[in-house]
């Protein structure tokens, strides 16, 4: 792992726009990342678009000011995005997947489309509580409940992709905001 002066330094060359630097940290990372990501049910190519994407990113943080300290790792951070794009283009392929499913529902341009609903459904009572109640949360309990349940991570990918010490913290810390959570769901229906 990089020292923090280290990691100062780097920050400091990419914001003053070192092409030397730039391609140094690219390139250090690139074949780590790519090793990680044969994981995932990803072509070389989408996997190596999702690198690029994640660099591109990482970078713009670091110029526009979103980046100013790092709490971990240059490569924990580039794999923290790279993941998380990592997990929308499955989820879209996902979806895709499931859209072409029914294209035998049309068969011609003819085809009756009444039958399929096309209107958007409205949230449950309960899907209203929880996503107002959600927003209540304290960032930390929105993070890990999102990486989660939502993103679908793992408790030792998101102790991979975190600042927390151990599982056993991050798995404390997703019952105690679950919890809360429940319990503020609960006071409204009441």
């Amino acid at each position: 792992m990089e020292n923090t002066n280290a990691s100062h330094h780097i920050l400091k060359a990419l914001r003053s726009g070192s092409e030397r630097t730039q391609r140094e940290v690219y390139e250090a990372n690139r074949d780590k990342f790519l090793n990680f990501a044969k994981r995932y049910a990803l072509s070389e190519e989408d996997v190596i678009d999702v690198y690029q994407d994640a660099y591109i990113i990482f970078y713009n943080n670091i110029v526009s000011g979103k980046l100013e300290v790092l709490t971990s790792s240059i490569s924990t951070y580039l794999f923290s995005i790279g993941k998380n794009l990592i997990m929308d283009r499955l989820r879209k392929q996902k979806r895709q997947l499931k859209t072409n499913d029914y294209t035998h529902l049309v068969q011609d341009e003819t085809s009756d489309l009444s039958a399929l609903d096309l209107e958007p459904e409205a949230l449950s009572e309960e899907q209203e509580l929880l996503r107002t109640h959600f927003g209540t949360l304290g960032k930390k309990c929105q993070e890990i409940l999102t990486l989660f349940y939502y993103r679908g991570f793992t408790i030792s990918e998101i102790l991979e992709f975190s600042d927390y010490n151990s599982e056993n913290v991050i798995k404390s810390q997703k019952s105690r905001c679950l919890k809360t959570l429940r319990e503020l769901i609960k006071s409204n229906t009441i």
